[in-house]
């Protein structure tokens, strides 16, 4: 008869296995995830310099009005639709490949309005937009 204590020995965890499993997660991760943000609409957006833009050509002026209305270079476009919009716009460009474009909304103009003229010129290949904006008067202090 043994009557000798029996030695247990103390469990063994071994965490290799589960550091391995969690950096294949981590790098998966890193590489499936798209950090890319991509637009359908190309925009070139006016920078805040203050300084006016010189201008080699004359732009397209694409005016959007409170109620909806359009212009393009002062003519008032009777009904507003994407295909009224590109004849108006083919007119106005003329045989110029790629011009100078300025969208000036009124800022109570539908949204809707102003992706829709964004939209149409984007169709037609034209690249180059600008949206208008106005400068804030700052206050003396």
């Amino acid at each position: 008869m043994n009557l000798s204590p029996q030695r247990s020995e103390e469990p063994d965890v071994n965490l290799t296995p589960m550091i391995d499993v969690v950096f294949l997660l981590l790098l998966f991760f890193m590489v499936s995830t798209s950090f890319i943000r991509e637009s359908s609409l190309k925009v070139n957006l006016p920078e805040a310099t203050g300084e006016a833009m010189v201008e080699q050509e004359q732009p397209v002026d694409i005016v959007i009005q409170a109620d909806g209305g359009f212009l393009i270079n002062d003519q008032a476009i009777p009904v507003v639709s994407s295909e009224v919009l590109r004849n108006a716009l083919k007119l106005a460009v003329g045989d110029r490949e790629d011009p100078h474009i300025i969208i000036s909304a009124d800022a109570d103009a539908q949204y809707q309005h102003i992706v829709t003229a964004m939209d149409t010129a984007q169709q037609m290949g034209y690249t180059r937009l600008t949206l208008a904006t106005r400068q804030t008067q700052k206050d003396n202090e």
